[in-house]
């Protein structure tokens, strides 16, 4: 079986590559194992997720900050399952409260079945990942339900908004951090942690994560306006047309000038229609708000590279050097 997550590091050392696609082998018969369920309905559902697929990057980060210790503990196997189980719960939860007809290709969990079903699955994921936590050690524990109560309020914070006299991209970026990059943090820190890695190195790559989180979802920002469908399986202007506040609709937004006043209130009516949306797309990738939100992109990637560069060297410190290109490629 192919690795999901192999592309993302195509460049890698051969032997960190293979180390990686085995690791990467052996999560994908765990989280098929133990998600298994003595109901029938509720194990189709919650492999409903895992066999649709998804780049693994949680996992995958967990298994390249593993090379800094012993990668070869059984314990890290377990850590890297433990992200994608939390990253697949909340996708579940995120379909319901978006009322999302598809997810990875396949229709949802909720559309398939019920939301009731969907809620319930994602709660079982949870609970799976908690269990697996348990048996990792207190330390584990204790960050899984730190960075499970991030995930919460991030999501929170998305729902309520900007409060009073906030400015919104600060607040967006925020919210990116606990939703998005928490987890990837942790996934880098746990898999050092479990690798036995030295604890400087575990702060120095969770530190990574963290900053790395935020530019990955930066980077989605931008690929919903640049986005061509036929490269990159995405649909241009999803978020605009569903009324997502991104990164560049937000800096278009708090333009003052003519320009973008229009263009934001534009942005803010009705995208239902293709020719609709089509121009408010063609509009906003001509506004300087794009090279804007490149600029703070860049920003995040540069601090993301310098915090690999700052690991003992080696292929798995190319490897986390090699995933802020990837970051800065996948916007074209």
């Amino acid at each position: 079986m192919t690795a999901p997550s192999s592309g993302l590091l195509s460049s890698a050392d051969p032997a960190l590559q293979d180390s990686l696609n085995q690791g990467l082998e052996r999560v994908e018969e765990r989280l098929r194992e133990v998600v298994q369920s003595s109901h029938p309905l509720l194990t189709e559902a919650a492999r409903h997720l895992v066999e649709a697929g998804g780049k693994r990057v949680r996992p995958l980060l967990a298994l390249v900050a593993a090379q800094f210790g012993d990668p070869t503990r059984a314990e890290v196997v377990d850590a890297a399952v433990v992200v994608e189980l939390t990253h697949l719960a909340t996708l579940y939860h995120d379909d319901v409260m978006d009322e999302a007809p598809v997810r990875r290709g396949a229709a949802s969990a909720n559309t398939r079945w019920t939301n009731t079903v969907a809620i319930l699955t994602g709660d079982y994921l949870f609970a799976r990942a908690s269990d697996l936590t348990a048996g990792l050690g207190t330390e584990a524990t204790h960050l899984q339900s730190r960075t499970f109560a991030r995930l919460v309020e991030g999501q929170i914070a998305e729902t309520a908004g900007p409060v009073a006299d906030e400015d919104p991209v600060a607040h967006h970026l925020a919210v990116l951090s606990d939703k998005t990059a928490s987890l990837i943090a942790t996934s880098a820190r746990l898999g050092a942690l479990m690798a036995g890695a030295d604890r400087p190195v575990v702060e120095a790559v969770a530190e990574f994560g963290e900053v790395f989180g935020v530019a990955f979802q930066l980077s989605d920002d931008l690929i919903d306006v640049l986005s061509d469908t036929e490269q990159s399986g995405k649909t241009p202007g999803t978020d605009l047309r569903e009324g997502i506040a991104t990164l560049p609709v937000l800096l278009v937004r708090a333009g003052t000038d003519p320009g973008s006043v229009l263009l934001a209130r534009l942005l803010d009516g009705d995208l239902s229609s293709d020719a609709a949306l089509a121009e408010a797309l063609r509009q906003l990738r001509a506004h300087e708000a794009m090279e804007q939100a490149r600029e703070r992109l860049q920003v995040y990637v540069d601090r993301a590279r310098e915090i690999a560069l700052s690991l003992p060297q080696g292929p798995a410190r190319e490897a986390l050097v090699a995933l802020t290109d990837f970051v800065l490629a996948r916007t074209g």
